[in-house]
């Protein structure tokens, strides 16, 4: 089943159970499905494909983060907690990531494939990087591994 069928199905269980707060979340991810929908439109139709589906919820994960770091840095602990428990609803409709370890091993690869030797040809591998590991690690993430990897 394709991401955004799923995320609706889920949204009607989550009404049936009044499961409240996975029902504020799936809203929310629905509203953005969307409208990345009909920014994604010609001729009237349209419809995102489960990689856009993806991005759309690595954006909403990405922001999660932010504000449980941002919530946390101002002694906000509940708040936190209320941004983490939408994080895993996020989280449980994204593939796996891959840990850092994994990510490592791909740049390995990837820099030898290129044959990139500093930190001027970290453009030309994260290009690479990203477009392999698209929906499968998060890009800071990468980019780190990969600024450590040239060094």
């Amino acid at each position: 089943m394709a991401i955004k069928e799923q995320i609706m199905a889920d949204l009607k269980q989550a009404m049936k159970n009044k499961d409240k707060k996975r029902l504020l979340v799936l809203r929310s991810l629905k509203s953005k499905l969307l409208e990345r929908e009909i920014s994604e439109r010609e001729g009237g139709e349209g419809s995102i494909s489960d990689e856009q589906a993806i991005e759309v919820l690595m954006k909403a994960a990405k922001q999660r983060k932010e504000s449980i770091d941002q919530f946390e840095k101002g002694d906000r602990a509940d708040l936190a907690e209320n941004e983490k428990e939408e994080l895993e609803i996020i989280e449980s409709y994204l593939p796996k990531m891959l840990s850092e370890e994994e990510i490592r091993d791909v740049a390995q690869n990837i820099i030898d494939e290129l044959g990139a030797s500093d930190m001027s040809d970290m453009g030309q591998v994260m290009g690479v990087m990203m477009q392999e590991l698209k929906g499968k690690a998060e890009g800071s993430l990468v980019s780190k591994v990969v600024k450590e990897e040239l060094s």
